[in-house]
């Protein structure tokens, strides 16, 4: 009796411990793209270049190794406030290059539109199935490894098609991550929100580039 009693109090604590990372999560989620956002948006009014665009994409990358290793700390809230800002920053000139396109504004709105449904969909499923979807980080982790040596090889070759296709199959690794993501919270994998905070954000990112690539070329970039 007492070890049944003693079960159910730690299950009722971790069920409670894991609700409280899903609420910060998507608290912490929220306000990063939404800093994201500003910051893009005063890239965007600066005319900032694509130069700069891609020193603050690296000094991010490195910021998220710093993120990682404080994410423990309470100083993990400025690093990640950091990394996000300037991931959102570097989306200026990509957005300004758009933005001059015809309807390009509404290119723009349709990305984010299909991004936040994408999101949306695939994160509720998750939480509303409670699947474990921990079987499937092999495989995106082989997705991701073939679609960066893929995405550098296109750098020299410049072939368009296999750019588009690239777009996609980001698209379709980073709605798999979503869903694994998603699971690792519920199933008490990832019990850091800073850390499942940069994992979604990276997803969300990644998923709104490959569709805004995809809608410009589709509605006539070149």
């Amino acid at each position: 009796m007492q070890t049944n009693m003693g079960f159910q109090t730690a299950s009722k604590s971790s069920a409670l411990e894991i609700n409280k990372v899903l609420k910060n999560t998507y608290m912490l989620l929220s306000m990063t793209l939404a800093f994201s956002a500003v910051t893009a948006g005063i890239s965007m009014a600066m005319g900032l270049s694509h130069m700069a665009a891609l020193v603050m994409t690296l000094v991010a990358f490195g910021l998220l190794f710093v993120v990682h290793k404080q994410a423990d700390k309470a100083n993990g809230i400025f690093w990640i406030f950091a990394f996000t800002g300037l991931m959102g920053a570097s989306l200026g000139p990509m957005l300004n290059y758009y933005a001059s396109l015809p309807g390009g504004g509404s290119l723009i709105m349709q990305a984010l539109g299909g991004t936040a449904l994408i999101f949306f969909s695939l994160s509720g499923y998750a939480l509303t199935t409670k699947k474990d979807f921990s079987f499937m980080g092999g495989f995106l982790m082989v997705g991701l490894i073939v679609v960066l040596i893929a995405a550098v090889a296109n750098i020299f070759f410049q072939v368009p098609a296999v750019s588009l296709a690239i777009s996609s199959a980001i698209i379709f690794i980073m709605s798999g991550l979503i869903l694994f993501d998603t699971s690792r919270i519920i199933n008490g994998g990832e019990r850091n929100y800073i850390r499942a905070t940069v994992s979604l954000y990276l997803n969300i990112y990644n998923i709104f580039t490959s569709l805004l690539h995809l809608l410009g070329a589709f509605g006539g970039d070149d």
